[in-house]
């Protein structure tokens, strides 16, 4: 069993568990662009606290060529992690937010 159908499996166990939904969508991402950004969404939408979620959204709609919507899961991230005083998290996106403005 690989660990894309590994984790299929933990997710099958426990849809409710955040983790769960974050290391599909994560795993994703390496072979099904919109299945992680489905989950990626879901976990927005149904853990909106989850603070890991904000990073890897926005940089997938990096991905995308989605820059607007980078933008502003960047800024709702930056907001949530200060609210959560979550500094490690917030650290990561303010850079991230910051290079995505001033690459061009």
């Amino acid at each position: 069993m690989n660990l894309l159908e590994k984790l299929i499996e933990f997710y099958k166990e426990d849809p409710k568990d955040p983790f769960n939904i974050y290391a599909l969508a994560t795993e994703y991402q390496k072979t099904n662009l919109q299945e992680a950004l489905r989950l990626f969404l879901l976990l927005e939408q149904s853990f909106p606290d989850y603070a890991a979620t904000y990073y890897h959204l926005a940089k997938l709609y990096e991905k995308l060529n989605d820059k607007e919507n980078a933008i502003n899961t960047y800024k709702k991230g930056i907001e949530i992690c200060t609210n959560l005083r979550a500094h490690h998290a917030l650290k990561e996106l303010k850079n991230a937010y910051n290079e995505l403005l001033f690459e061009d």
